[in-house]
């Protein structure tokens, strides 16, 4: 876990007091929600926390972090119940801000937190004992006392007193030996399965051949001795997909290919080495229908067997008819799922206009918003990665179809003629580290998570499928009426549980527990915040925003944390970093600005950004650059 800033700061507040719930702040409830009142506490100060923009000290290692403003001197020092005293306005007072922006964040570099082969962390084949009222796991950080046949545990977090018979799991290592440390891995000793071969997952190209993709564009400008060199859409793919089967020969010459196309009908080729099946009429509405035929489908060959019919059956495509995207896809996730870690990857440049799934307006199909919501969750549960690919100046209504890459770990592009080749085999490359992956954050109660549906201190996050470099946030803040109590304490602890399966079917459970100390004080120093931490939770908070239409949320905390991002930058300037995540920001801005301006929905252009977004990590965890924006 890696947090934004050193201390957490326990009396940060929203832009102005206004009575709301917890979970998302009272001044950014949008104002078609209804709000509901509560009384003012006690602990509402009139002070504010104060990001301070202060000259370095010439003395500062940098690793270290640095301290927090000077404090005059007092004689008496007051009671830590009471509120800090203001500081005074004197050199402290340069560069004073408002700070707007919650700087307690978290982030957690799940990629890497579910590689338990690089886990620098104990492997444990016994189960873990938990808290019988928040389920928190004990660990080094927990005040047990033992007693003749039982140990007693004040649960740090919900203050629950836990009786730990001798028949409980856990209670006869915390006899003998020290307390679990913090962190630490339980694993499964039985899996689903007794032998898996990692090489066994399938990689389903679903391909648009629909008459649009004939449309061709110059690669090769022409002069005196010969004519300009145009290419179509559908040779472009051709031209990719065999250069992706001469890849996956070379580096995975185990690993199972199909081919999936779509246009008024679909039509699935599997290997190329059996019979066609192919859904048309009637067939293209019926999902389950659909879904027996991709669960009977048999791809019994790997592609040193069946790089040759699939070469074939790739030359042999032409382009007409309508686009069944919907059939395609559903066909195409139930076909991959039959093997963990399977891939689909859909390259169309068409809204679909047939079957399920259609978006086209005045299509003959009624239009179900719920589709591909629901064929993402299938594709999730069974640990399946889609990824999308469209190509530049169609509209394809991305922000629909994007869904299935966005929920299970797939990437959304837009791509053109000359890069769906590379787009393709960036794809291939992203590695799946686990599957059924399941977040939970704990900390002390009266904290709550901001932006989610509760407003407990425990927060469950279903993440699905994860690949290498994934990285999620979270924000997290104390209740108003609990501020005081906190100010009084000298440590919070934080725990990470994270759930998950292995590539080869193993379960894993992953326990990281922290605590941070409490800052009382009303002032940050800019130059002690994580301005990679703030930036990628500001991305892929205000992202998500926008996708569930919260764009007057999205423009409050992107204001919020543009101005903290200009204080950090003065204070520690870092030109790459910075003109990244300014990137981010501004072009995030724009695109919520152009939201609140008309009420349109996102072009593929935006939702391209907004999903991309969505997926942002820190620059320096990156081992290449991802495009334009860094992303």
């Amino acid at each position: 876990m890696e947090f934004a800033c050193s201390h957490v700061v326990c009396n940060w507040k929203p832009e102005t007091v206004v009575p709301g719930p917890y979970p998302t702040p009272a001044s950014l409830v949008s104002e078609d929600r209804p709000r509901t009142s509560r009384l003012l506490s006690s602990s509402n100060h009139d002070y504010d926390n104060r990001v301070a923009v202060l000259p370095r000290p010439a003395s500062e290692i940098s690793v270290v972090p640095p301290p927090l403003p000077p404090r005059q001197s007092l004689k008496e020092p007051k009671p830590r119940s009471q509120p800090p005293p203001v500081p005074p306005r004197g050199v402290e007072a340069k560069g004073e801000t408002r700070l707007k922006a919650n700087v307690n964040v978290l982030s957690l570099s799940v990629g890497r937190l579910v590689d338990i082969s690089k886990a620098p962390a104990i492997q444990c084949t016994q189960g873990p004992v938990f808290c019988s009222r928040c389920h928190a796991a004990m660990s080094s950080l927990s005040n047990v006392q033992s007693k003749q046949n039982e140990v007693l545990w004040l649960c740090e977090f919900c203050g629950q007193e836990n009786r730990i018979t001798s028949l409980d799991p856990g209670t006869k290592r915390t006899h003998r030996q020290s307390l679990p440390r913090r962190d630490i891995l339980y694993i499964t000793e039985d899996s689903d399965n007794d032998y898996i071969n990692l090489e066994d997952m399938l990689v389903v190209f679903c391909v648009d051949i629909s008459g649009s993709m004939s449309v061709t564009s110059e690669v090769a400008p022409g002069n005196s001795m010969r004519s300009p060199t145009y290419v179509s859409r559908l040779q472009s793919v051709q031209d990719a997909l065999q250069r992706a089967l001469s890849s996956l020969l070379q580096s995975s010459p185990h690993r199972r290919v199909a081919l999936v196309t779509f246009n008024d009908e679909v039509t699935v080729y599997g290997d190329g080495t059996g019979v066609p099946l192919t859904l048309r009429d009637w067939s293209l509405v019926d999902f389950d229908y659909i879904k027996e035929q991709g669960e009977k489908y048999s791809t019994p060959h790997c592609i040193a067997e069946s790089i040759h019919p699939l070469n074939q059956k790739i030359k042999e495509m032409r382009e007409h008819g309508a686009t069944a995207l919907g059939p395609a896809a559903l066909v195409s996730i139930v076909m991959a799922s039959r093997y963990t870690g399977s891939k689909v990857i859909i390259c169309t440049d068409g809204q679909a206009n047939i079957g399920l799934g259609a978006l086209e307006p005045g299509s003959p199909y009624s239009y179900c918003p719920y589709f591909y919501s629901q064929l993402a969750k299938e594709a999730v549960d069974r640990g399946v990665i889609v990824s999308v690919l469209t190509f530049e100046g169609t509209d394809c209504r991305l922000a629909e179809v994007g869904r299935l890459a966005d929920c299970t770990g797939g990437r959304v592009n837009i791509v053109n003629i000359s890069s769906v080749s590379t787009e393709i085999q960036s794809v291939l490359a992203d590695s799946v580290m686990a599957t059924d992956v399941t977040a939970t954050l704990l900390s002390a109660e009266g904290v709550y998570f901001p932006y989610e549906d509760e407003m407990a201190h425990k927060l469950v996050r279903k993440l699905g499928n994860v690949t290498e470099g994934a990285e999620v946030t979270f924000q997290f803040a104390v209740k108003p009426e609990n501020v005081e109590i906190f100010q009084r304490r000298d440590r919070i602890p934080f725990q990470l549980q994270l759930d998950f399966k292995t590539r080869d079917m193993q379960k894993v459970t992953r326990i990281v527990t922290e605590q941070r100390r409490v800052t009382t004080s009303s002032w940050v120093w800019a130059g002690s915040l994580n301005m990679s931490v703030l930036a990628v939770h500001c991305a892929q908070l205000c992202a998500r925003l926008t996708m569930e239409g919260r764009v007057l949320e999205a423009q409050r905390q992107l204001k919020a944390q543009q101005d903290l991002l200009k204080d950090i930058s003065e204070q520690r300037p870092g030109p790459k970093e910075e003109s990244i995540y300014g990137n981010w920001i501004s072009t995030m801005s724009l695109i919520c600005e152009d939201l609140s301006g008309d009420n349109q929905g996102l072009s593929d252009e935006a939702a391209k950004v907004v999903y991309q977004m969505k997926r942002a990590r820190s620059v320096g965890a990156r081992k290449h650059k991802e495009g334009a924006l860094g992303l």
